[in-house]
């Protein structure tokens, strides 16, 4: 049984009232992915849109959706807000540096709560200007739904493309020489994953992102397979990498820590 330092309320209003800056850029940083997300379906995917005429081939449409939310992720990642937060802008980043002992359970709380509030928030506040546009089914306000081989393929592919991604994030993040390339690796990987398993699992890797498009739409169509698959598969390859490297390889849970921002994680103050 765990031995309480202070009431759990407590902490939590600690946390609350010393960090809510980092937990307001996590609830942002996900709007703004969701955001993205949805102006560029619309732009590309849309029957009457230029982009339907001018690129008909559905993969290379694919290629630039993952280009452009690659692009978004790594300007986030290296924003003022990402190097201040650290960028998780999802609840299985969270819940894995959580489970490595990087980030306080106080912390994860309001870093999950926040994910998932700024990933809803992104989605409506397109959907206030667009909702035309965001209800079609080809957009279906961006839902990450199984492709046609099922949900079996659906939760493997979310399962691995999430396990590569924390591995790869840990690995590049702990070597000093690399670490500041971390956002450019990991928002590469997410192009490549949009343009390559988006068929397959509808490429989300987040549920906070999932759970962003479905409670506007509706539409909650293998829900469970968002909410399960990169919790366990990121937890899976940080266990992995701790089994290989060791526990006290994992420095920091900040994407991008080498900067003049404050880290909530280590304690070091803002410059």
């Amino acid at each position: 049984m765990r031995h309480w330092r202070h009431p759990p309320l407590q902490e939590l209003v600690r946390a609350l009232a010393a960090h809510w800056p980092e937990y307001l850029i996590e609830a942002t940083l996900l709007g703004l992915f969701m955001v993205s997300a949805s102006l560029f379906a619309i732009a590309l995917f849309l029957p009457e849109s230029p982009a339907m005429e001018l690129v008909p081939s559905p993969l290379v449409r694919r290629l630039l959706m993952g280009a452009a939310m690659g692009a978004t992720a790594i300007a986030l990642i290296y924003s003022p807000w990402g190097k201040r937060s650290g960028a998780h802008f999802n609840p299985a980043v969270t819940l894995t540096f959580f489970s490595l002992g990087k980030i306080g359970w106080p912390d994860a709380a309001f870093y999950i709560v926040s994910q998932f509030a700024g990933g809803t928030a992104g989605v409506l506040l397109v959907s206030l200007f667009a909702n035309q546009q965001m209800a079609r089914p080809e957009i279906n306000y961006v839902v990450t739904v199984p492709g046609p081989d099922g949900v079996t393929i659906a939760w493997f592919v979310e399962f691995a493309i999430s396990a590569v991604l924390m591995y790869v994030v840990l690995t590049i993040s702990n070597q000093p020489r690399f670490a500041n390339w971390t956002g450019v690796v990991a928002g590469c990987l997410v192009a490549m994953n949009i343009a390559i398993t988006a068929p397959l699992s509808g490429m989300s890797m987040n549920p906070a992102r999932t759970f962003g498009s479905a409670v506007p739409s509706g539409t909650w169509t293998a829900w469970w397979v968002y909410f399960t698959a990169p919790p366990m598969a990121m937890l899976f390859a940080a266990r992995l990498y701790v089994w290989i490297k060791g526990r006290t390889s994992v420095h920091c849970a900040k994407l991008h820590h080498e900067n003049l921002h404050r880290c909530i994680f280590c304690n070091k103050p803002g410059g």
